[in-house]
């Protein structure tokens, strides 16, 4: 399976207000996320998909967009920007698919530093309001 299945799925995600079910459906059982500031990797569907989901609601708004993808096989490099609270925020999505055309692993890079901070106080809000 080629990437290009996956990104379109992806991007049809992000473009259709973040429903739920159809982010579960793009995540494998055994997937991993690797996030930007959290040490360890994140594995199994339902962790990855709270990760996946959060972010497209901290990331995902009026001013998200993705620059360039540059895509080799079952994986790509998609990148993005966007601004949150001001703070310009550049990053990476490097995801990779399974046979089934399901993620597999995700991992995010952001920068600068000020975008990691305000990022991690987003996203650890979002996560807990998640929780419970």
């Amino acid at each position: 399976m080629t990437a290009s299945a996956g990104i379109a799925a992806w991007h049809a995600y992000m473009a259709g207000g973040g429903d739920p079910q159809a982010l579960r459906d793009l995540i494998a059982a055994d997937a991993v996320f690797h996030s930007p500031v959290v040490h360890t990797p994140q594995e199994g569907q339902d962790k990855v998909f709270a990760y996946l989901h959060a972010a497209s609601h901290v990331l995902g708004g009026d001013d998200f967009r993705y620059l360039r993808e540059i895509v080799d096989g079952d994986q790509a490099m998609l990148e993005f920007a966007t601004t949150l609270d001001g703070i310009h925020i550049n990053g990476v999505d490097i995801i990779r698919w399974n046979e089934d055309g399901k993620i597999k692993d995700f991992k995010v890079m952001v920068r600068p530093l000020k975008a990691i901070n305000k990022v991690w106080e987003k996203m650890a809000a979002m996560l807990a309001a998640q929780a419970g």
